[in-house]
């Protein structure tokens, strides 16, 4: 799988890898991103990973050891990491678990950490410039989400990206989220939004 190509004009088109973190299909976060994805424009790519599906092994931090670089991925890693690199918008699809994302988003980001050290990658300068996004559901107030997107919004400023923004719904039990109505009209413009660069 290629980095995202330009358009004739020498626009770049935009690829949106959906990246659904929850624990059980069809929940409400999956069902908000695919509201949010209607809006997006045609000419727009779409990859939808479901992260259970495409399972990592446990993440071990060799950083301080030997020369502390990491083998190249393969598998299923290779997989995501090539996904990762050709999308231009990454939309992290997760269920607040525990005040955060969900063990399965966690353990994909856990891995950049070998990626950002594997030899030839250049993975971080290849991460800087695309956009991060994040989209949750939950089952109480939305001051909750803090640090769920306190942890999205400091990676993309460590990588270089551009923040997205984070869309919130309310839902428990699968379909509630349907009935939050504020959630459903955000989606619908979540995507025009203006991505700004994340500064500290």
């Amino acid at each position: 799988m290629g980095e995202a190509g330009a358009l004739g004009d020498g626009v770049e088109r935009r690829r949106f890898l959906f990246l659904l973190g929850s624990a059980r299909t069809g929940g409400n976060t999956e069902e908000l991103a695919r509201r949010a994805a209607v809006g997006l424009p045609a000419d727009a790519e779409q990859e939808w990973v479901r992260l259970s599906e495409v399972p990592l092994p446990m993440f071990e931090d060799i950083r301080h050891v030997g020369n502390g670089s990491y083998p190249l991925p393969d598998g299923n890693a290779r997989r995501l990491l090539d996904a990762t690199l050709s999308a231009t918008d990454l939309v992290i699809a997760s269920p607040l678990y525990w005040y955060s994302v969900s063990t399965s988003t966690k353990l994909y980001l856990d891995h950049w950490s070998g990626w950002f050290h594997a030899p030839g990658l250049d993975f971080r300068r290849r991460m800087a410039g695309k956009t991060m996004w994040a989209v949750t559901a939950l089952s109480s107030e939305r001051s909750k989400a803090d640090p769920l997107i306190g942890t999205l919004r400091n990676t993309a400023e460590f990588m270089g990206m551009r923040w997205g923004g984070a869309l919130l719904g309310n839902g428990s039990a699968p379909g509630q989220v349907l009935t939050d109505g504020e959630a459903l009209a955000e989606s619908e413009r979540f995507f025009a939004g203006q991505p700004a660069v994340v500064r500290a």
